[in-house]
Parts: structure tokens; C-alpha cells; sequence
């Protein structure tokens, strides 16, 4: 039975799904999901990530945290920690460059979330021998807070489960997932939500505006910012979304073979993810006690590090390929690319006034 018809059969059972719990099903199930079985990143698979586009990417990531590891005074034994590392290309990269500064990487913890042991295996092949002292673990926990965190979050929060509530006349409407002639297909919930359920600020969307939240996504934010906020480090959450100009429409969208799909079309076969919500998680961090930075857009965060100059300093080393890496500059930090698009937000220990990639 395939996983749109298990899905199916769960409806008739139960009932209407929140369209949280069939992005769970649809990605996460361990016999059908799509990250557990499948390879998604790169040319074969279905999206292709920063980090795949140019290894400057990774090199800016590095450089980064290695700085916020220096302006608290260098703190012994950091943990780094990332969330979603795909196929282990970013992480290479950040430990291919922090090698500037030997005493980071001297005692430095390395933590790769990743739910998949297929890509477990992917990612361990790709970081052998960088000699970082390397673990895996399924989920981001509280085992993760004893030490000063460093962690990195690349296209990692999109893909967590968002709720969707449609503006009705009747009030705010959760949108579910049921069944119409053994298709799967939204719906309304026929009683509107609570008025505490969606936030104050709403009153102005128009009937048929969306309104979409992520609870997993600010907890974890919230989270990982009670831990910086104690024992010191920083986070970098780098991702697609918006800031403080939400608007009312929807952003759930699944992509196929690099083209975009119907989210409810072939679930676990093709990526599923929404726009994240910048202002929510720079709350959330805020609530968790820690210094928040941005959202900066990813253009200007790039920019401020140095990425035209590495860009520049690579062409003059590789004059053969100039092309490829204007190319890949321009796709990174373009507004009409990743750069606008995509933002940088980043947590710190209160005391942390300035981070670098934030000013201007």
C-alpha cells in the first residue's frame, strides 16, 4: 500500500488531518517518507541547496562561527551542531575552513541531526577524515545543553510542519486534509479556531487569507536560544522565508525533480516545505533569553562576511573558472536569486552586542 493510500485510510478512520500531521506522515514515516528514502539534494534528487552551489558558502559559514566562538572569549570544548546536513557538504566546508583557528577545532564536538541512516552514511563518507570527533543523532534533545552550542541550520526549517488557518466569515478556519473520491484534498474545519490560536494583528486580512504557524519550528528556536543564552555559543538558521511582512497567502509547495509539484499529489515522493517565518523564530529566540541578530537577507548576511572578496580571491587562484564562480556568487547573493529570498537570523549569549554578517 503506497503512503497517499495509507494517509487516505487513516482519514477514514479518524477523520481530517491538520495539514502539520500529513507533513509529518508525508516526510518523516520511516518506511515511505520522503527524507528517510530518499536522496533529495542535488542534480538527481529534487532541490539543490547553497552549500551544493559553491563551496564559498560554507567557507563564509566557517569563518562565521569561528568568529563567534573568538568574541566570547573562546570558550573550551564548543559543541557544533547541525540541523539537517544533507549530504554532508556543508559541514566539510565549515571544518575544511575552521582550521584557521586549530584551538576551536581542537576539543570541538561535532553533532550532525539527521533522522535518515542512509544519509548517516552518506554524510559520515563525506567528513572522514577532517578529524572532527563526529556523532549523529536522530533529534535535536536536552543531552545537546551542557556546553557552549554552536549550531547551524541550513534549509532546515522549512521542511518542519506548519498549520494553516484560512479567514472566513465565521472567523479563523484550520485548513485540514481529508478525502474526495480517494483523493486526498484541503478543506475547512467547519468550527473556527480561538481567538488566542491565531495572533492579534490579523484583524485586517481579507476573507480567504492565510495565516500559517509553526509550533515545532518556534520551540525549537526557543530552545536552542535557552541553551546559548546559558552556557554560551550561537546559532545561524539560514533558510527561505519573510521577516516582519507575513501577508495572508499560503506557502506550503512540494517540489519534484527540481520543478514544482501538488502537495497532496505523491506524498513521500516529493519534498514538501513552507516559507519560514523569520519574525516568529527572532520571538522565539528572544523568548529563550538570547541575543537575536536579523533576519538579514542571505545577499547582505554573505555579503558583509566577505563572499565578493573570496569570490575574487578564488578567480585570481582559478582563472579558468571565473565563469562558474561569478556564477555561483551571483545565484548565492543575487536579489534575484537566493540572495533576497533567503535570510540569515542568528541567536547569541545576551551579553553579545554585534555579530558579524548584521550590521548595515
Amino acid at each position: 500500500m503506497s503512503l497517499k493510500a495509507r494517509i487516505a485510510a487513516l482519514i477514514e478512520a479518524q477523520g481530517p488531518m491538520s495539514v502539520a500531521q500529513f507533513m509529518t506522515i508525508a516526510l518523516l514515516d520511516p518506511k515511505d517518507g520522503y527524507y528517510p528514502n530518499r536522496q533529495a539534494i542535488g542534480a538527481g534528487g529534487d532541490f539543490t541547496t547553497a552549500p551544493e552551489i559553491s563551496q564559498m558558502f560554507g567557507e563564509m559559514v566557517g569563518l562565521w562561527l569561528v568568529q563567534a566562538w573568538a568574541d566570547q572569549g573562546s570558550p573550551k570544548n564548543p559543541r557544533l551542531v547541525e540541523l539537517g546536513p544533507g549530504r554532508g557538504t556543508l559541514m566539510a566546508d565549515i571544518l575544511r575552513t575552521a582550521a584557521v583557528a586549530p584551538d576551536f577545532l581542537a576539543d570541538l564536538d561535532v553533532v550532525m541531526i539527521e533522522a535518515s541512516p542512509a544519509m548517516q552514511a552518506v554524510q559520515a563518507d563525506k567528513l572522514r577524515g577532517l578529524g572532527a570527533d563526529l556523532s549523529w543523532q536522530a533529534q535535536f534533545d536536552d543531552h545537546l545543553g551542557d556546553r557552549p552550542l554552536f549550531l547551524v541550520a541550513n534549509e532546515f526549517f522549512d521542511a518542519l510542519p506548519v498549520r494553516q488557518y484560512v479567514k472566513t466569515e465565521r472567523g479563523w478556519c484550520e485548513r485540514m486534509v481529508t478525502t474526495k473520491d480517494g483523493e486526498l484534498t484541503f478543506a475547512l474545519a467547519p468550527v473556527p479556531v480561538p481567538k488566542p490560536a491565531v495572533p492579534h494583528g490579523l484583524e485586517a486580512a481579507p476573507d480567504g487569507g492565510v495565516y500559517e504557524s509553526s509550533p515545532a519550528a518556534t520551540a525549537l528556536a526557543e530552545h536552542v536560544a535557552r541553551i546559548i543564552a546559558a552556557k554560551g555559543g550561537a546559532a545561524l538558521i539560514l533558510d527561505y522565508g519573510y521577516g516582519e511582512a507575513a501577508g495572508f497567502s499560503e506557502t506550503l509547495q512540494a517540489v519534484s525533480g527540481h520543478r514544482f509539484a501538488e502537495a497532496l499529489y505523491d506524498p513521500g515522493q516529493d519534498d514538501i516545505s513552507a516559507h519560514v517565518d523569520f519574525a516568529a523564530l527572532a520571538a522565539a529566540g528572544k523568548r529563550g533569553g538570547a541575543a537575536v541578530f536579523g533576519p538579514a537577507t542571505q545577499g547582505l548576511f554573505l555579503a558583509n562576511i566577505g563572499i565578493t572578496e573570496r569570490a575574487e580571491q578564488l578567480m585570481k587562484a582559478n582563472p579558468d573558472s571565473a565563469r562558474d564562480l561569478l556564477s555561483a556568487t551571483e545565484r548565492l547573493i543575487g536579489n534575484d536569486q537566493m540572495g533576497l529570498l533567503f535570510k540569515a537570523l542568528a541567536f547569541a549569549p545576551p551579553s553579545i552586542s554585534d555579530m558579524a554578517g548584521f550590521a548595515g
